[in-house]
């Protein structure tokens, strides 16, 4: 299983932020390419010939600073605090330690269990994989929401394999809500199953 595209709701749109990227792009190239027609008249002077279209230039230069932006923006940017905070995106990569409760209709805890949940998450894309001795899940789809009062929620569909030598499991799907703390040191929620295994219940999640 790969990292696939999520959804951002009262976040910052992902439009703005390409057009943003790409106002600062074409700034920095129309700087540089002005240098370089400067160099170029530079060389004129002193009787080189250097012919290079000025169009040609302009196009190449912007849209090599336009991609080298978006990357590192996707990679790193985005992650550091007071952005982050800006765009309402948190940062929830990592691994995380999740204790969990299967429950029955009036709340009661039937079983208990835990797991080893893993984050991979960019700008673009996030994948969440968790791991359990008996199974193994990945995130097929998700949403990430910013609340303003519930702080974070992370909503995600997944798809749970069974181990080898686990005749009583089945493959199936599932549901799965997480609303973060502030400090993004800790979350808690719920999760649904069905297609193949109908329980649910509860989870709690601490950063490693």
């Amino acid at each position: 299983m790969t990292e696939h595209e999520y959804a951002l709701i009262n976040g910052v749109n992902r439009s703005k932020v390409g057009r943003y990227i790409a106002a600062v792009a074409g700034g920095l190239a129309a700087l540089l390419v002005f240098l370089f027609l400067l160099i170029v008249n530079l060389a004129g002077f002193l009787g080189w010939n250097v012919n290079l279209p000025p169009t040609i230039l302009s196009l190449a230069v912007t849209g090599s600073i336009y991609f080298g932006l978006y990357w590192l923006f996707d990679r790193f940017a985005w992650r550091w605090r007071w952005l982050s905070r800006l765009i309402g995106v948190p940062d929830l990569s990592g691994e995380w330690s999740c204790n969990g409760q299967t429950t029955d209709a009036d709340g009661s805890v039937t079983y208990e269990w835990v797991a080893t949940v893993s984050i991979v998450q960019t700008w673009d894309k996030v994948r969440v994989r968790l791991k359990t001795e008996q199974s193994g899940s990945n995130s097929i789809n998700a949403a990430l929401i910013h609340d303003s009062v519930d702080g974070y929620r992370l909503i995600y569909n997944y798809r749970n394999d069974p181990r080898p030598g686990e005749p009583e499991l089945r493959t199936h799907h599932g549901f799965a809500e997480l609303t973060f703390n502030d400090d993004l040191r800790s979350a808690e929620g719920n999760y649904f199953n069905g297609h193949g295994r109908y329980t649910f219940g509860r989870m709690q999640l601490t950063r490693k």
